[in-house]
């Protein structure tokens, strides 16, 4: 992430990839105020065996993009609401890349953070069994959360 009040939202991502016991690091790696940290960080991807790296990003929301101008490891991008325009400047940063530079990029905030988590542990679970079969444990235990929502006659509009 871009700074570590990034992490308020962040955190989902974190938390999803606990859930299914992914092995994960959490690093601050600003774009603009460690760029040479970024480009090591960035350059050293593939040799230090990371297989998707998820950065989340405020204002001009650079992270994202410069990570992926640098590795060929897929970059997912998710949008922090950090300034007045609560995360649209952030989006439309991240998700203009020019062609050839991809960022997978994710809903504004909390949601599309914890969006990210799933999102690499299903790119992960294509290529192992355990994996994928606690994402779809997981998914199941979603799917049998809202059949067994019920709504009461007084609650339904006419």
């Amino acid at each position: 992430m871009g700074s570590r009040n990034d992490y308020a939202v962040m955190r989902g991502a974190v938390e999803v990839l606990q859930e299914f016991g992914v092995t994960h690091e959490v690093k601050v790696v600003s774009a603009h105020r460690t760029p040479d940290l970024l480009f090591d960080y960035a350059d050293a991807a593939v040799e230090r065996g990371l297989r998707i790296i998820i950065a989340g990003a405020g204002g001009a929301a650079h992270l994202p993009g410069m990570i992926a101008a640098k590795t060929v490891v897929p970059v997912l991008g998710v949008p922090i609401p950090a300034t007045a325009l609560q995360g649209l400047d952030s989006l439309l940063s991240i998700v203009q890349m020019p062609k050839g530079i991809p960022v997978g990029t994710l809903a504004i905030g909390a949601s599309g953070a914890t969006n990210a988590g799933l999102l690499a542990v299903g790119m992960l679970a294509t290529t192992d069994a355990n994996l994928r079969e606690k994402l779809v444990a997981w998914r199941a235990v979603r799917r049998d959360e809202v059949l067994a929502q019920t709504v009461g006659e007084d609650e339904v509009d006419a």
